[in-house]
């Protein structure tokens, strides 16, 4: 099993995260680190705030306006980009026509969100990502690229799986893919769970969340390959990015259950 095997163009099958025992040693991807829009060409330039509608202020590069809902069907030539910081970085399960890796700013990812279905239960939920409005924050994540019979396919495949079965709310973004040839910022669509909805669990520590995950699990899989295909995913496709929320669960939960401890070299070995 490697990485690269379900990272690639197309509709993905996506196997389950090898747990493979192995012993128990300094992760050396799991220091403390913070998230950045850093990338190998120098820091990005942070944008002034601007008076938005709702009375506040946000960073002009970042759309405000609440998104057209998922069941709308957008014109048939009109391309529609959708943007996963989540598990749809992995598994889109959708057809879609080039896809793209990158960041959109404002926002920091979060493992705030309650799942009582795809990563747990009712009696156990799981702890999934959602978007926190930051200023300085930069979120990394995939953005895919639908035409035509895709769009509507897509949204009301992802309508069910994220608003639905998830929670979460749509809105518009400003995705700045990590191929700076790729041209202007691209608005995408992205799915983001509120405070407001009945599976938001809120802010817990690094070590609570992870024992959390380490219990939990649900019809899309466990909680832990959940936790470990995001991590894995920063690792191999945006190395020069430094998540420390994201990398001090995984931390937390290796020194709990040190069996899962992996590197580089293990995954390429699967």
């Amino acid at each position: 099993w490697s990485f690269a095997a379900w990272f690639y163009p197309g509709p993905l099958t996506v196997p389950s995260h090898s747990l493979v025992l192995r012993p128990a040693q300094p992760s050396p991807g799991v220091q403390s680190r913070r998230c950045s829009c850093s990338s190998e060409s120098g820091a990005m330039k942070r944008e002034p705030l601007q008076p938005s509608s709702d009375g506040g202020q946000h960073p002009s590069g970042r759309q405000q306006e609440e998104a057209p809902s998922a069941a709308e069907d957008a014109p048939p030539k009109s391309p529609l980009w959708i943007f996963g910081y989540g598990s749809l970085v992995w598994r889109p399960d959708f057809e879609f026509t080039s896809r793209k890796v990158g960041y959109i700013r404002g926002y920091s990812r979060r493992f705030w969100q309650g799942d009582t279905f795809h990563r747990g239960s009712e009696k156990m939920p799981g702890r999934v990502v959602t978007l926190l409005e930051d200023y300085d924050g930069c979120t990394w994540g995939v953005a895919y690229e639908l035409h035509g019979d895709q769009v509507a396919a897509s949204l009301k495949y992802l309508n069910m799986r994220e608003a639905v079965l998830g929670g979460y709310d749509t809105k518009l973004v400003k995705f700045h893919p990590k191929d700076k040839e790729a041209g202007e910022p691209i608005l995408a669509l992205v799915y983001i769970a509120t405070p407001q909805n009945p599976s938001y669990l809120g802010p817990a520590s690094e070590e609570d969340i992870a024992a959390q995950i380490i219990v939990s699990s649900g019809r899309s899989g466990h909680n832990i390959e959940y936790l470990l295909r995001l991590a894995d995913f920063m690792r191999y496709c945006c190395p020069q990015v430094e998540d420390e929320h994201l990398f001090s669960i995984e931390e937390a939960l290796i020194s709990i259950l040190p069996c899962l401890y992996h590197n580089e070299e293990s995954l390429a070995e699967e």
